[in-house]
């Protein structure tokens, strides 16, 4: 009996990623394929500054559509800058500008709601396990 070879179609810069491809045949997938699964190594580039900067907070920015909102985040937007006017900026501007990020934060936070991440509802539930066990006894009969 010959040895069942399985390929995978790959671009040739990322060949050398592939660890390990298998196929799997007892494995339902509601096809006449198998079921084929690969071992990568992935390499992401991603810089140490990039990774730190970002600070997990996201601002609901639809909220600036509502008049009321926009005016709150308007009025705390300028009262920050007009603090910022008695600075010296010649001396220091990076302080300048930390303390103007951290003033149209603050205004964000005051009139913005921060953006809730969406929870995903679980897809594969009890009515998925009733269709394959189904699936799978027909095709035991037609065996």
């Amino acid at each position: 009996m010959g040895r069942l070879t399985t390929r995978l179609m790959i671009d040739r810069r990322r060949h050398s990623s592939i660890l390990d491809v298998r196929s799997f045949r007892g494995t339902e997938c509601d096809t006449d394929h198998y079921l084929v699964v690969a071992k990568v190594r992935e390499r992401l580039a991603l810089s140490k500054e990039a990774a730190l900067k970002s600070d997990g907070e996201r601002f609901n920015l639809r909220k600036l559509n509502e008049l009321e909102v926009k005016k709150k985040y308007q009025i705390g937007f300028t009262n920050g800058y007009a603090a910022l006017e008695n600075l010296n900026v010649d001396k220091d501007v990076n302080r300048a500008w930390k303390n103007m990020k951290e003033y149209i934060k603050t205004s964000a936070k005051d009139s913005l709601v921060l953006h809730e991440l969406k929870q995903h509802k679980p897809w594969f539930n009890k009515e998925c396990v009733g269709f394959l066990d189904q699936r799978k006894q027909a095709k035991m009969q037609w065996i």
